[in-house]
Order: C-alpha cells, then structure tokens, then sequence
C-alpha cells in the first residue's frame, strides 16, 4: 500500500512596513511626534522623525524651503547621518516648527 503525502499549502501572511509620515497629517500630530523623539536620548530617532516628516509634507517641497537640494535632504536625513545644527534649524523652519527648551521636571 501506497502512502501519500498530502501536502498542506499554507498561506503565509505579509505585512506592509509601517510608515509613519502616512499618520502625520496636521500640525498637532507632527509637534507630538517631532516632541517625543526628541526626548529619546538616541539623536537618531530625533533625525528619523524629521524624516517622517519631511516625507509627510512633501520632501521636494521642503528641501527647497529649507534652501537644500533634495539629494542633499535625502542625504541628512538617512540613517547614521549627523545632520549639523543648521541643517535641522533650516528643516524645522521649513515644517513649520521650533525647538522649545524647557526645564526638567525636578529639577
């Protein structure tokens, strides 16, 4: 007698990468947004985040905004950039934000 294998096809589930800048669609969210990462100690996340955003808003649109050529946006904002003070000056200006230095709490 013949034994057959019966060969189970299962369905492998996929997902779409997340993207941020998809949910970033007004001022509020993006102050949030932009907020929070700037509270991880990781100056990474903070890069990343205006990323996000830029992308959000139209990357194009703020790179000539901010007085940069999109290669060169493109270029500060990918990962294990460091962006100089400027460069992120220029971008929140461009996204319509500001850095706001408070004091800790407890302090």
């Amino acid at each position: 007698m013949e034994i057959l294998a019966v060969m189970k096809k299962t369905k492998k589930t996929t997902y779409k990468a997340f993207d941020a800048a998809a949910y970033l669609d007004n001022d509020a969210v993006i102050a949030e947004y932009l907020t929070a990462a700037a509270e991880d100690s990781n100056p990474e996340v903070f890069v990343a985040a205006l990323g996000d955003v830029a992308k959000a808003r139209g990357m194009a649109q703020i790179a000539q905004a901010a007085g940069l050529g999109r290669e060169s946006l493109y270029k500060a904002l990918s990962a294990g950039a460091h962006p100089r003070f400027e460069t992120i000056n220029s971008l929140l200006r461009a996204l319509g934000v500001k850095f706001t230095v408070v004091a800790e709490q407890g302090s």
